[in-house]
């Protein structure tokens, strides 16, 4: 059992940058590849980042490429996402999810455990 709890959300201008944090209570954190889905009211949860157990992989969404990166310290049971030259459309419900082996990054269905969300809000 893995329970996620997702911080650092918050109200930003458009051009700034935020970092949430995703701490993960229970054993073999590190076992576990991580990922980032947001949703906006109305719209489909849409991919935004994963990382792989060791960290020793990355992938991201196309509409965040090149702006947002996603970390993980697993000493510390945490992953995070750095989120720069925030745009309107960013603004979202941001959620962690975990899943073990054979995970399709991009895919929700494939993540067995998941936040609670952070709302991002970005102002003009």
């Amino acid at each position: 059992q893995v329970q996620l709890v997702e911080s650092g959300g918050g109200l930003v201008q458009t051009g700034g940058s935020l970092r949430l944090s995703c701490a993960a209570s229970g054993r073999a954190f590190s076992g576990y590849d991580m990922g980032w889905f947001r949703q906006a009211p109305g719209k489909a949860r849409e991919f935004v980042a994963a990382i792989n157990w060791s960290g020793g992989a990355t992938y991201y969404g196309d509409s965040v490429k090149g702006r947002f990166t996603i970390a993980r310290d697993n000493a510390k049971n945490t992953v995070y996402l750095q989120m720069n030259s925030l745009k309107a459309e960013d603004a979202a419900v941001y959620y962690c999810a975990a899943g073990r082996g054979a995970v399709a990054f991009r895919t929700p269905a494939t993540y067995t455990y998941w936040g609670q969300g952070t709302q991002v809000t970005v102002s003009s």
